[in-house]
Parts: structure tokens; C-alpha cells; sequence
């Protein structure tokens, strides 16, 4: 029987990463989360934890000093400086780094679909999220070396059972949209409920996202992993009057 893959995670317990973790546990990946451990999980003792804040860098050097993973994944790195500390930090510690990137910082607007790796530059003028994320790419594709192998994983639209997902909404309070339907009161579509979009469940972005994990193929690569579904806009919006049992007043508005 060979050993276990051995993969570090900086954070693990958000919407996405929860839901790769219950995956790496499931196939009995050797998980270690680092993180400040102020979200409780269910993980239980089928995962390590060191618990420490990945922006103290010296005391992530010192408690991971000695280990060396196959893979790292860091879900919550948002800008380039970001990006350079885990350089510093991992370069030596792992085999693969995976950078968790976003699909929205593909070009804007979109000249073709489907968007393709591939084919779809960067580039997305109207958010610096966006902006920020191609930033880390771009920097830690320069980094990648046959013995610090970069993989760049770029999520769309992810949602869990918890989610409302609905085109316009509040992130903190997501519950007023459908408190604001149930009470008669205008929410907004734009552009008729015409729109494109494609919509994830976590649980099904983490099975092939375990497939990256140590794998050599993926190496020096970048995906986008999304749903293949393509739903309308509309279509999602009926989807929550059917579940709450009401025709909502709809008010639409150009993007």
C-alpha cells in the first residue's frame, strides 16, 4: 500500500474548502489545516491542525519547519504581497503549490463563449478583486519550478446548502431577498433575467478539485472548474418563487 498524499491547507473550514476537505478526509489524504482555528468544524481527528495566522510569517516558518508536503493549497490569498509571503514560506516545504484564482478575472466583456483556458485572456478592468488575482497568477506562474510546481485553480460561482443565490443580493444578510419576496416588496433582475451564468455546488467543485492534489499533469497549469450546466438568470429567480410559494415583483434594470 503506498502512503498517503501529505497536503497542508491554510484555512480548509470556508464555503468552498469545507467541502474539499470532507473530500481529502474521504480519500484518506494525510490533511493538515493551518489556520487560527476561530471557525469551528466537524472535522474531528481525521485532520492535524496547527493553529497559528498564515500572515504571522515567522511563526508559520517556525511550526512548519522540518515538514514537507506534496501539495499546498492556500484558499485565502487575495493579493500579489500575499502571494510573494507564501512564496518565501512554502518554496522548499512542498512539491506543488495550488493558488486558488477566480474565473472573474477572465476578460471583460466577454468576446466569445464558452470561455476556454486555453483561449479567454485575462483581464477584467471592473473589479480590483479580479485585477488582484491575475496579479498572484501572473507572479506565481514566474515562480513555478520543476521542484515548486504551480497549479492555478479558477472557481466561478460556488454555492452551498446554505446559499441564496440570486444575481443581486446582500453577502452579509442574504435572507432579506427572501424576506423582501415574501412581502411583496421590488428586487431586481438586470438585463431581463437573460444573462448567462453557471452555478457550482461545493461538494461538486471538490471532486475533481482532489484530482489536482500531487498530481504531476497539473503542474504549471491553470483551470477554470465550474458546473458544465448554463442557466439564465430568470431561471434561477423562478427557482426561488417555487421554493418560497410566491410570484415575486420583479424590476428590471439594464446592466
Amino acid at each position: 500500500m503506498t502512503n498517503p498524499k501529505k497536503v497542508l491547507f491554510v484555512g480548509g473550514t470556508g464555503l468552498i474548502s469545507s467541502a474539499v476537505t470532507r473530500q481529502a478526509i474521504d480519500q484518506g489524504i494525510d490533511l493538515t489545516l493551518l489556520n487560527r482555528g476561530t471557525h469551528k468544524d466537524d472535522f474531528g481527528s481525521e485532520v492535524r491542525r496547527i493553529h497559528c495566522d498564515i500572515n504571522d510569517e515567522e511563526g508559520v516558518k517556525s511550526l512548519l519547519e522540518g515538514k514537507h508536503f506534496d501539495a499546498v493549497v492556500n484558499w485565502i490569498v487575495f493579493t500579489e504581497d500575499q502571494a510573494r509571503r507564501d512564496v518565501r514560506l512554502f518554496k522548499g516545504l512542498t512539491d506543488q503549490y495550488v493558488f486558488i484564482s477566480s474565473a472573474s478575472s477572465y476578460q471583460k466583456p466577454v468576446k466569445t463563449i464558452p470561455i476556454k483556458e486555453d483561449e479567454t485572456p485575462l483581464g477584467n478592468p471592473y473589479w480590483r478583486y479580479s485585477q488582484n488575482k491575475e496579479a498572484c497568477e501572473r507572479y506565481l506562474m514566474s515562480q513555478s519550478t520543476s521542484d515548486f510546481a504551480v497549479t492555478i485553480i479558477r472557481p466561478s460561482h460556488t454555492y452551498d446548502e446554505r446559499s441564496v443565490v440570486s444575481q443581486l443580493n446582500s453577502w452579509r444578510h442574504p435572507y432579506t431577498l427572501l424576506n423582501r419576496m415574501k412581502l411583496g416588496k421590488p428586487v431586481i433582475l438586470c438585463d431581463q433575467g437573460e444573462s448567462l451564468w453557471t452555478l457550482t455546488y461545493n461538494e461538486d467543485f471538490a471532486r475533481p478539485f482532489i484530482g489536482v492534489l500531487g498530481n504531476p499533469k497539473t503542474y504549471h497549469q491553470a483551470y477554470h472548474l465550474t458546473s458544465d450546466q448554463v442557466v439564465r438568470w430568470r431561471e434561477v429567480h423562478q427557482m426561488l418563487e417555487e421554493a418560497l410559494g410566491v410570484t415575486s415583483k420583479v424590476i428590471l434594470i439594464p446592466t
